[in-house]
């Protein structure tokens, strides 16, 4: 029997405190597959009261303990693996093969990284006469999006439960069914009761409810850096830590000394992965002026073989974007550069040849863009690519820390010395040199109005531990 329209509290899947549903739809045809309940204040006060209990208990569970839940969770991740993917790609259109290899791969990396960065974990050292113990915070609201559904759940619940809290998810309304699929993946292994539990609904009905709860300790919140503000400011009242991951524009500045052909190529298919839904993307790519249009013909080389389509056909390379809302912002957005004067070097509006149903957008180079164009400035969320010229280095280096976002850098350079020196000079969390592979052990979090506070790994653990100096500790 489905979960869709029940939420999961204090070990149970129950019916909402008020009926109420919301179609989830499929953005390959544009039609409802399924419907989920949608939850009110009554629904956070009872999870909430679920996870408030369960912390007396799992607070003071051992480091070992809580490993071991891990690996079963794990464990069971794995069973449900394929499941996890087909509701992925049901929900927000990614291709079948990038739905395993990318989206449900990132949830099992995540927990894999998690389990190692617990297993030497220190929660406590000694300071001459004082003891410096790291305990859990408590009771945490986790708030995740629909662009990367399994990575953002995993990188919020794996090290919540691994510092010793205990939880109330609400995944994204827009794509859910992968978290309730992961809330059975936490029944299923075992979580004790009141541990993890699951709300679905709305931003304002649910998110909101539960970031100004008095009974929630933490917020941990990924999605748009306008409603990470509306989080911190509800927040605010209880005086309660914030944690968010939000908005980006990353440059990927293209250095003199790099090979062009391959940085151009591979910063292409790096703006246009998950079809151009992912918040540190590459979407400003920066090129020496004396060869800006050598790196046009090279970027629309590498753009117009990516085959839009059917998630569900294994040719297929870029599925829709997410909503009918997100179709309408990118188009928005291309016709701005048209209408500000950028040259059209492939795409531009409407779908893609053949394709007259579905959220999908043809994948767009705009090239001849300054820094102050709307595609330069603003995030667009879909497979668009703004081409830049910048003069010599220091002018490059102006550009890509001139926006209001620090999430992420890219640095190309034939001379990784090089490349270092100029990572130096950027303002953003993460910066990554020559394309490097995603490592689930760095850090992840950003500058500016990107937000604040960091997860991956240790680094995750970290941010759901308070800090207790016992002085005195050694009289």
């Amino acid at each position: 029997m489905s979960n869709h329209q029940k939420f999961f509290i204090n070990g149970e899947w129950v019916d909402p405190v008020i009926p109420a549903t919301l179609d989830v739809i499929n953005p390959a045809t544009e039609e409802a597959y399924t419907q989920i309940s949608v939850g009110s204040k009554g629904d956070v006060d009872k999870a909430v009261a679920a996870a408030k209990a369960a912390f007396e208990t799992f607070s003071r569970t051992t480091q070992a303990e809580r490993l071991a839940l891990l690996k079963r969770i794990l464990e069971v991740y794995n069973e449900r693996f394929e499941d996890i993917a087909q509701a992925v790609s049901d929900e927000m259109g990614a291709p079948l093969s990038f739905a395993r290899d990318a989206q449900a791969w990132a949830g099992r990396a995540h927990m894999e990284s998690t389990i190692a960065a617990l297993e030497n974990y220190e929660f406590s050292h000694q300071r001459g006469k004082t003891m410096v113990v790291k305990e859990p915070i408590g009771v945490c609201a986790l708030i995740t999006p629909w662009n990367w559904p399994l990575n953002q759940i995993v990188c919020k619940v794996a090290p919540a439960i691994a510092a010793g809290c205990t939880v109330v998810l609400k995944p994204s309304e827009i794509a859910p069914i992968s978290g309730i699929v992961f809330a059975e993946v936490m029944e299923a292994a075992g979580v004790p009761k009141g541990v993890f539990n699951l709300v679905n609904g709305t931003g304002p009905d649910v998110g909101q409810v539960m970031s100004g709860h008095p009974d929630v300790d933490m917020v941990s919140f990924t999605g748009s850096t306008r409603a990470g503000i509306i989080v911190a400011k509800t927040a605010a009242d209880t005086v309660k830590r914030v944690a968010q991951e939000l908005g980006g524009k990353s440059a990927n500045i293209i250095l003199p000394d790099a090979d062009l052909e391959t940085a151009v190529t591979k910063g292409v298919e790096g703006c246009f992965g998950n079809t151009g839904q992912s918040c540190d993307a590459p979407t400003r790519m920066l090129v020496p002026a004396d060869r800006h249009d050598e790196a046009l013909d090279i970027a629309r080389k590498a753009a117009e073989p990516f085959k839009v389509g059917d998630p569900k056909s294994e040719d297929t390379v870029l599925g829709p974007v997410v909503s009918q809302l997100q179709f309408d912002k990118v188009q928005r957005l291309i016709e701005s550069g048209i209408k500000e004067g950028a040259t059209v070097v492939t795409g531009g509006l409407g779908r893609p040849e053949g394709l007259n149903r579905g959220y999908y957008i043809r994948p767009t180079v705009f090239g001849h863009v300054t820094p102050e164009m709307t595609i330069a400035r603003e995030e667009i969320f879909g497979p668009v690519l703004s081409i830049i010229s910048y003069k010599d280095e220091e002018d490059a280096i102006r550009i890509a820390n001139d926006t209001v976002y620090g999430l992420a850098a890219y640095i190309q350079s034939g001379d990784i010395a090089h490349a270092r020196k100029v990572a130096s000079r950027m303002r953003a969390g993460s910066v990554y040199l020559n394309y490097p592979d995603w490592d689930t052990n760095s850090s992840f979090g950003g500058y500016k109005q990107s937000g604040n506070g960091r997860e991956y790994a240790d680094f995750g653990i970290h941010d759901f531990l308070e800090i207790k100096s016992v002085v005195g500790y050694e009289s």
